[in-house]
């Protein structure tokens, strides 16, 4: 489980192939082992090999369908997030790294008072699950849905968020993880008439 909480911007220093990352950070190895889970871009990922300020993670067929972490080139910056651990304080909200597809970035517009406007629109198979007021999770980042027309999605970003993940280096057209809130999903489940 994670929070949404971005820990660090790291960096892709290799992508030998398609399967296979190498990203350069330093915080999230703190306490890291072989096996442990970090979240990249918002991805539950495992951390096959540790180096010094770097680790290496394998991606999935399934990881590379569903999530932009195909996309990504040496340089690339990604969001990174170590699991919650119990007994902390769960800041964002909960997050299990399992992305549900990826929404296209329209665009960040500078607001009067500091913040930004961030403007998307998401695949129609996930509109369901999104409510005005409601949490989602874009390249892990935990953020609340400002408003909502169709599958065009609007949410209001602050300057330490802007400063401190990746939002400010997408272009449009960008694809962007997106994981709509769980519980969302387990209400769907639990009562079908609801779809």
């Amino acid at each position: 489980m994670f929070t949404g909480i971005v820990e660090e911007l790291g960096t892709v220093l290799t992508s030998g192939s398609s399967s296979h990352l190498q990203i350069g950070c330093h915080k999230v190895l703190e306490d890291a082992a072989l096996g442990s889970s970090i979240a990249v871009n918002g991805v539950c990922l495992t951390a096959v090999r540790l180096e010094e300020r770097a680790f290496w993670v394998d991606l999935a067929p399934e990881t590379l369908a569903r999530t932009n972490l195909g996309a990504l080139h040496s340089g690339s910056r990604v969001n990174l997030e170590r699991p919650l651990a119990l007994g902390e304080r769960l800041s964002g909200h909960i997050v299990q790294g399992h992305v549900d597809g990826t929404a296209e970035f329209g665009s960040l517009a500078p607001l009067a008072d500091g913040s930004w406007w961030l403007e998307l629109r998401v695949p129609a198979e996930l509109d369901r699950y999104l409510i005005f007021k409601g949490s989602i999770t874009l390249d892990g980042i935990s953020l609340t849905i400002a408003r909502i027309e169709g599958t065009a999605l609007g949410i209001a970003i602050l300057p330490h968020t802007y400063q401190n993940t990746t939002l400010r280096t997408y272009v449009a057209g960008a694809q962007i993880n997106v994981e709509v809130d769980m519980l969302a999903k387990y209400v769907e489940k639990l009562f079908p008439a609801a779809r």
